[in-house]
């Protein structure tokens, strides 16, 4: 019998997220940002929810090609562009757009042998400081994509350093907006953050990540609020009760002690898939989970299959009792702040060999 551990998607989640982003930038069309296996949430899948998005963006040719002979026909943008000159010729077979961060990039586009001119995304280092050009770069870049012969459409692109923060977007909106004057192209500014709060950033398309999935993009303002939907529901059992003394410890290093009688349920899950082993279960500090409907805690470390929960609140729950572990009724945002991380990395590592559900 399979362990009782799943995954489940809801896509009706996917699509009132793709919503909520669509009302917050109503004249821009929309990336929907699906890369790292849309946030492990199924490449694929995803996309064919969100079949009302204007375009898909990620990072990886190879997945970029798993959408194409899926089916899917709406423009791709490539978020890093090309690597080497071998990657132009899927680029140009699969017609990609492709993100131009650097001259090299543009160097294997003017050497490429290309079928049809391809869209390009010029990408302006507007404060991040990883990739890009800078404003002394920019229109250089520019002119030689344009005068190259083997681009259709030039559009430009940056991306926000702390959309999400106190500083904002006002200084590097200033620059991109100096460095850009006089140039003539459509543009994709906005993440999730930017267009949540920001509509002087939305240009002609956003780029929605995080938001997809239900998840907020800000420590200060929950998905709930923002009229987000969960998508990702980790759920399991109980599969185990034990009965603590005061003085008995739980879990690798005992870094749980129990202060009094009390009772200990099992659950079958650990950092094996894609639970944080960092996630806090000592005397001092711990991470929100819900037994039976009920809110309670883990406590020890997590294991690489298991980890632990305090049932001493919750007496009507015993093996085989539900268990949710982030999604629906626990915000994955919660559990990833209690572990000192963020909900990106605990959705994009659920691990494969979870079983998966599709919910409509």
């Amino acid at each position: 019998m399979p362990r009782p551990i799943r995954a489940s998607f809801r896509l009706s989640a996917l699509r009132h997220n793709l919503g909520v982003a669509r009302r917050s930038a109503p004249k821009s069309r929309i990336w929907a940002v699906v890369k790292a296996n849309a946030y492990g949430h199924g490449l694929v899948r995803v996309a064919r929810a969100l079949a009302d998005a204007e375009g898909y963006a990620l990072l990886d040719l190879n997945e970029a090609v798993r959408l194409r002979e899926a089916g899917i026909s709406k423009p791709i943008l490539l978020l890093q562009g090309i690597f080497q000159q071998s990657d132009l010729e899927p680029v140009d077979r699969y017609r990609l757009t492709l993100v131009v961060h650097d001259f090299e990039q543009i160097a294997m586009l003017e050497r490429a042998r290309l079928s049809a001119p391809a869209a390009v995304c010029l990408k302006l280092n507007t404060g991040l400081n990883r990739l890009g050009f800078s404003g002394s770069q920019a229109h250089a870049a520019y002119r030689r994509l344009q005068e190259s012969g083997r681009t259709a459409a030039v559009s430009l692109m940056t991306h926000f350093a702390d959309a999400d923060g106190a500083a904002g977007v006002a200084a590097q909106m200033a620059r991109y907006t100096e460095w850009t004057a006089g140039l003539r192209a459509e543009a994709t500014l906005a993440n999730s953050a930017a267009i949540l709060r920001y509509p002087e950033t939305h240009a002609e398309w956003v780029r929605p990540g995080i938001m997809l999935y239900g998840c907020s993009p800000f420590a200060d303002e929950s998905a709930q609020a923002l009229g987000l939907q969960p998508v990702m529901t980790l759920a399991s059992e109980i599969i185990a009760v034990q009965e603590l003394e005061a003085g008995d410890r739980v879990g690798y290093g005992g870094t749980f002690e129990a202060q009094r009688p009390m009772r200990v349920g099992v659950v079958t899950c650990g950092y094996a898939d894609g639970y944080p082993r960092h996630a806090p279960g000592s005397n001092e500090s711990n991470a929100p989970v819900v037994v039976a409907g009920a809110r309670t805690r883990t406590v020890g470390r997590v294991s690489m299959d298991m980890l632990c929960v305090d049932l001493s609140a919750i007496p009507q729950a015993g093996v085989g009792s539900p268990v949710i572990l982030w999604g629906d009724g626990l915000s994955a945002d919660e559990v990833a702040a209690s572990a000192g991380t963020i909900s990106y990395e605990l959705l994009c590592a659920l691990a494969a060999r979870v079983p998966q559900v599709e919910i409509e």
